[in-house]
């Protein structure tokens, strides 16, 4: 059959998205990574089926690279928000549900979206590198300079060791240099470094403030990937729970077409 879709990207993390309001799209694991493959395929990092939900102004189902369905992706969802405001399901807010629960979304100008995300806490510490589930896990850490790490060998490692390997856990490098907070990220299910991570880069801020705890102000980050600079919001207190925790950046339009499935 022939497939419509629209591929967006949120600072350098990209995605196909297609119109699944009439709920007729269904495919295989196989489709989906064929569909993901960057030499075969359109080439993403994910998928997303937006659909209609009732009480909400959408619904994201969001599938990794590899196929299967994966948790919350927050580059994603604020690419989701773009994609709904061009399908005239949205104006410039939203709420919609996903994986993790329901999410509030604006769009501010252009293509910068801001996104809430999910409440944080349950947080793990093993030495100097922290544990924590953003909408999706992750394992944060520390560096001396990012950009010396081979990430596919040291983040595969992390990911396939025995306590992540039934699971599976997305796993962060971090440095500060010059005052900027620099992050690389590995992946699960795409299984490879992505250019940028919308729950790693809450997640890197979220532990980047608790390395060096002040107050139990709001606070904000700017997070430094490969792909951009994004910003986290959020409201720690001393129980190490995190509130009103939100996502900003730019998620970009970049092309649309039809492919055979």
């Amino acid at each position: 059959m022939k497939l419509p879709f629209e591929k967006y990207h949120g600072s350098g993390n990209d995605f196909i998205l297609i119109d699944n309001r009439s709920h007729n799209v269904r495919f295989s694991a196989e489709q989906i990574a064929f569909l993901c493959h960057r030499h075969f395929g359109i080439g993403a990092d994910g998928l997303i089926l937006i659909q209609k939900k009732t009480h909400f102004d959408f619904e994201m189902i969001y599938y990794n690279a590899d196929g299967k369905l994966g948790s919350m992706c927050g580059n994603g969802g604020r690419c989701a928000v773009m994609f709904a405001q061009k399908l005239g399901m949205i104006e410039r807010e939203a709420k919609f549900i996903a994986s993790d629960g329901e999410h509030a979304a604006f769009i501010k100008s252009g293509d910068i979206v801001k996104l809430s995300m999910s409440k944080v806490k349950g947080i793990d510490k093993v030495n100097h590198d922290f544990i924590l589930n953003t909408g999706s896990p992750h394992y944060v850490k520390f560096v001396n300079d990012v950009s010396q790490i081979d990430v596919v060998r040291e983040g595969r490692a992390i990911r396939y060791n025995e306590h992540y390997r039934s699971k599976g856990i997305n796993v962060n490098f971090v440095s500060q240099k010059d005052g900027v907070i620099r992050m690389r990220t590995y992946e699960r299910g795409v299984e490879d470094e992505t250019l940028s991570c919308g729950t790693g880069t809450v997640a890197v801020a979220i532990a980047a403030f608790l390395e060096n705890w002040e107050s139990n102000q709001k606070q904000e980050y700017q997070i430094q990937a490969l792909g951009g600079r994004l910003k986290v919001y959020f409201t720690p207190d001393k129980n190490n729970t995190f509130t009103e925790v939100a996502l900003e950046g730019p998620a970009s339009f970049v092309f649309s077409g039809e492919i055979d499935v």
